[in-house]
């Protein structure tokens, strides 16, 4: 399923979107699919078991994607190598998607927030870094909210912590350079050279979690984790707002009903038609979608509705000019 996508348009493009992960925070096949299978079986989870997963849009890690941004290259620079999110999957993701699309490095990481499914493989971080045994390395910059790095200096100390405690051995750890960004859309920021601007939407009516826009040639919103959004964050990204995206990347977690931390297939869908995006990418789906059936259904939607939706596979490269 590595293969090129030209959903944004057909123009030769400088850049790509790679999605690492395109499932939810306990990832597609569902465990206890396997281990008390219903009868009859799930659908969706009984493949795992016969089809490999490069070749199973259905199989599905925790929601990350990865710029392949190209810009820099095309002025005789490198090409820079952006990441939004290091989840539970991270190090699976890299064995699968980093080798198939040729990806060398990592140069700067973008969380979302700090829970599990964004944050529990930063200490494999170390393993796509330069070697030294002494952490004498360049840290790779990440880029999160004050919240998100109250919660990770519990969760890994030792990768927050600048100084040695005295007698204490040299450990080889991901080399980290921890930047703070706002909660605040009128707060942009750079990565690897590519502007970002913060997206903040609620994850829940108690919990703020951040998407982000980027792009200049193409608009893009990547939006994981969202159940409401603010209305400073929707102008943002409506075409009655501040301007159409040219794609929108978003959260669709359950394929009916409603959850109180997520948007769910028919709140997608309504808000979908609400933003009026030029084109749409699903992502953060558990096992009850099917990406075959699904995405005919989405066929038939988006010609009736004018705008085009589908649900995104984990290894999808989409092409695209930043």
């Amino acid at each position: 399923m590595a293969t090129s996508n030209g959903f944004v348009d057909g123009t030769p493009s400088e850049s790509a979107l790679i999605f690492l992960g395109t499932g939810c925070s306990s990832m597609v096949p569902n465990l206890m699919c396997l281990l008390q299978p219903s009868d009859p079986p799930c659908p969706v989870c009984v493949q795992s078991l016969s089809i490999p997963p490069e070749r199973n849009p259905n199989y599905r890690c925790n929601t990350s994607l990865l710029i392949d941004y190209g810009a820099a290259a095309a002025n005789g620079g490198d090409r820079k190598y952006i990441l939004i999110d290091v989840g539970k999957t991270f190090r699976e993701t890299v064995l699968r998607w980093f080798v198939a699309h040729r990806i060398p490095r990592i140069d700067s990481i973008i969380l979302t927030h700090e829970h599990a499914d964004a944050v529990l493989g930063l200490d494999d971080i170390r393993a796509v870094q330069a070697f030294s045994p002494t952490n004498d390395i360049d840290p790779t910059p990440i880029y999160l909210s004050q919240h998100s790095m109250d919660s990770i200096a519990e969760k890994f100390p030792y990768l927050v912590q600048k100084k040695r405690k005295e007698g204490a051995e040299i450990r080889r750890v991901a080399q980290i350079d921890w930047n703070i960004i706002a909660d605040d859309c009128n707060q942009q920021f750079f990565a690897s050279g590519l502007k970002f601007t913060p997206l903040p939407v609620m994850h829940g009516e108690d919990y703020i979690c951040l998407g982000f826009l980027f792009g200049e040639k193409n608009r893009v919103a990547y939006i994981s984790d969202v159940s409401r959004f603010p209305a400073s964050t929707e102008y943002v990204i409506s075409k009655s707002g501040a301007g159409q995206l040219d794609l929108l990347i978003l959260d669709s977690l359950y394929r009916t009903g409603s959850h109180n931390v997520h948007l769910c297939f028919p709140q997608t869908l309504e808000t979908v038609k609400r933003l009026c995006p030029k084109q749409t990418l699903l992502i953060g789906m558990t096992h009850e979608f099917d990406h075959h059936k699904d995405n005919e259904f989405l066929m038939e939607w988006s010609r009736r509705e004018g705008i085009p939706v589908k649900l995104a596979h984990d290894g999808l490269r989409v092409p695209i000019n930043l």
